[in-house]
């Protein structure tokens, strides 16, 4: 993979003519910045695309979480700004392009989970301008904190993606973390406070997977 260097020096040779820049320095910032998370693409998750023929990429797992957004709007608990909702469900992973994907059933890796993705961010965010940098970041912690409206929904929605390929894919990231029904309530609560309509489905479909033997008691 290119590096950020590597990025830059190719951005500069093919945007100057006999050592005159073509752009600002602003403008080069935010093209390296988007070409350095087109890596997010490579980031691989554990949830399976919903025919099971593979494993889904960071990139995908966001373009499901902004459709999302504009299809349950109506269902979110509180009023939303959509806006502000897709800037966050499309940047929340791509600190991950840095600190890898931590799987959520994977006690261990968790522990230092919050310590790789604030050093991953300050690095990936650092490249943006100043003004963006500082704003997206501040949409990545909001989406953790999970402390607002648009927050709240945002992350409601992403419990509710893997949950659904699980529910297609035999309960395969289930069957990985050999996890419990306490641990999957757990992990599905957002969806409770952020959007509630769809709770009762959860739960339902929650049983059932006991049943089929993908959650243990």
């Amino acid at each position: 993979m290119l590096t950020v260097e590597q990025i830059s020096q190719k951005f500069s040779k093919e945007n100057s003519c006999e050592g005159k820049k073509s752009i600002s320095e602003k403008i080069m910032r935010q093209l390296v910045f988007i070409a350095e998370v087109d890596k997010i693409k490579q980031v691989m998750r554990r949830t399976l695309l919903t025919d099971s023929s593979r494993r889904e990429n960071d990139a995908e797992h966001s373009w499901h979480l902004a459709l999302m957004s504009i299809l349950l709007e109506e269902y979110a608990a509180e009023p939303v700004d959509l806006e502000r909702v897709l800037k966050m469900v499309t940047i929340h992973d791509l600190v991950e392009i840095y600190a890898g994907d931590t799987f959520a059933f994977d006690v261990v890796a968790n522990q230092d989970k919050e310590a790789r993705e604030t050093e991953a961010a300050e690095k990936l965010f650092g490249l943006l301008p100043e003004e963006q940098g500082i704003e997206l970041r501040a949409l990545w912690q909001e989406f953790d904190a999970m402390d607002t409206a648009d927050s709240r929904f945002a992350a409601s929605l992403d419990r509710l993606q893997p949950f659904m390929h699980n529910i297609l894919t035999d309960g395969h990231t289930w069957k990985l973390g050999n996890v419990s029904k306490e641990q999957v309530l757990k992990r599905m609560d957002p969806i409770r406070t952020g959007t509630p309509a769809l709770w009762s489905w959860v739960q339902e479909q929650i049983e059932l997977a006991m049943d089929k033997g993908y959650i243990s008691n």
